[in-house]
């Protein structure tokens, strides 16, 4: 399988747990805490939806258009528009949300910058290892051997 199918299929992948995760904390913690993690966890899911689609755009433009469609949606709150929506269509809350509040864009900064922060992370360990070392070392057979000798009757420095 090449590279970004694999890269995708592990996006997708990560994206349905944090909407089951996102789920569970939705209907288990009723709290501010509670909240703040659900919203956070928003941004990751736009976070791994976008680097789904543009699967080659670099990891902190993902990151600040993760952050800005949520903060986005979250302005659109003020319009009441989400609210209607909600009222009138099952589930459209867990999208739009319904009511605007200032704390969760710092929720939201929070994820998109955790989500950005490890995908960086994953990234440059996966370079190091496509180089050959999880340390940087050098991993051919002959790393640890001594330099080449100049040839017989060469004059050392």
């Amino acid at each position: 399988m090449p590279f970004l199918a694999r890269r995708r299929a592990l996006l997708l992948v990560l994206a349905a747990a944090t909407v089951v995760v996102g789920l569970t904390v939705h209907e288990t913690l009723q709290s501010a805490a509670g909240a703040f993690a659900g919203d956070a966890l928003y941004a990751v899911l736009l976070f791994l939806l976008v680097a789904l689609v543009v699967p080659r755009a670099p990891v902190l433009v993902v990151g600040g258009v993760a952050f800005a469609v949520c903060a986005a949606v979250e302005v659109l709150q003020l319009t009441g528009v989400p609210a209607r929506l909600s009222a009138a269509i099952p589930g459209v809350e867990l999208v739009l949300g319904s009511t605007f509040q200032w704390v969760d864009l710092v929720a939201y900064a929070v994820g998109a910058s955790l989500a950005t922060a490890v995908s960086a992370g994953v990234e440059r360990w996966l370079r190091r290892r496509a180089a050959g070392s999880s340390r940087g070392a050098p991993t051919t057979p002959s790393a640890g051997a001594p330099g080449r000798r100049p040839p017989a009757g060469t004059r050392s420095r």
